[in-house]
């Protein structure tokens, strides 16, 4: 086994796999000994590197197990989030790849590898997990709403795998949420809307229809609805987004002035800004987009 490095989207089973992993290799009782497993909710900065890891890494392993299976002289140390380890402790780990590499092996589990520096990722087999399936998806919700005997309608479940984009965990969450929220009745498709705070589609369609009405005053009211709704401007936007690259009725031009006022409202909206006013301002746009563009 070499070291690994797993990257990807969350939710998509990194974790589940070197765990699955690991336990095959080792039993359920050697598991405890010849894992060590760091969170980034764990201390990883140098000085545990220095000295935990290192430390772990120096022991020794057998290559017996005591149902008598083989398994392999080797213990291993899952570092998971690592991109959120600072580079001097991700610094720190390099040598102690290599000088242990007989006793030990390590898997470095991440979002985005970008954020891992590169002799760590030249000493690493690298394995991208890439968003889930549909199909995968709906099958696996399918599989855990039978066992737990939650009644899901088959809609919902396509709804479901929808709005968590290939992330299977959210999926599973919003699963839970909804069964607790509907406590035995049927799962629907607009549960699931209110649990994942997505914006139902007739509202996003009211939107562009009062844009392109050209009427300010409509807009301002209807801004002042969502708000108090308490619907997600940051999700409004995402949705949105979607809805304008969709759309058949908008010129190239019109859609390249809308989705970069989207980005702008996004990158405002994640530096604290108030939601209303950035609402409004992308609407205005937009109306003046649709009414006068060409």
């Amino acid at each position: 086994l070499p070291n690994l490095l797993f990257y990807g989207p969350p939710g998509t089973g990194k974790t589940s796999t070197i765990l699955a992993a690991a336990r095959e290799l080792y039993g359920p009782e050697l598991f405890r000994q010849r894992v060590l497993e760091l969170n980034a909710s764990d201390e990883r900065g140098i000085q545990v590197i220095r000295e935990k890891v290192k430390a772990f890494a120096q022991l020794t392993a057998s290559g017996s197990r005591s149902d008598g299976k083989v398994c392999p002289p080797f213990k291993i140390v899952i570092l998971d989030e690592a991109d959120s380890m600072t580079s001097a402790a991700q610094a720190a780990l390099r040598r102690t790849m290599e000088k242990e590499s007989k006793t030990t092996r390590f898997c470095l589990i991440c979002n985005y590898i970008s954020r891992i520096i590169e002799p760590l990722t030249s000493r690493c087999s690298k394995f991208r997990f890439k968003p889930l399936s549909d199909k995968i998806q709906q099958q696996r919700l399918l599989e855990v709403a039978e066992k737990e005997h939650v009644k899901i309608s088959s809609e919902a479940v396509s709804y479901l795998v929808k709005v968590s984009e290939g992330d299977l965990r959210k999926a599973i969450t919003f699963l839970q949420s909804a069964t607790r929220l509907m406590g035995g009745k049927e799962i629907t498709e607009k549960t699931v809307t209110e649990i994942a705070g997505v914006i139902p589609q007739e509202r996003i369609d009211e939107l562009l229809s009062v844009c392109r009405s050209g009427s300010f005053e409509k807009l301002e009211t209807l801004a002042k609805n969502l708000i108090n709704e308490g619907f997600a401007v940051a999700q409004l936007v995402n949705q949105l987004h979607d809805a304008v690259v969709e759309s058949g009725d908008c010129s190239d031009k019109q859609k390249s002035a809308i989705v970069e006022k989207l980005a702008e409202v996004d990158r405002c909206l994640a530096d604290g800004a108030d939601e209303f006013l950035q609402l409004v301002s992308l609407c205005a746009l937009v109306m003046q987009q649709l009414t006068h563009g060409d």
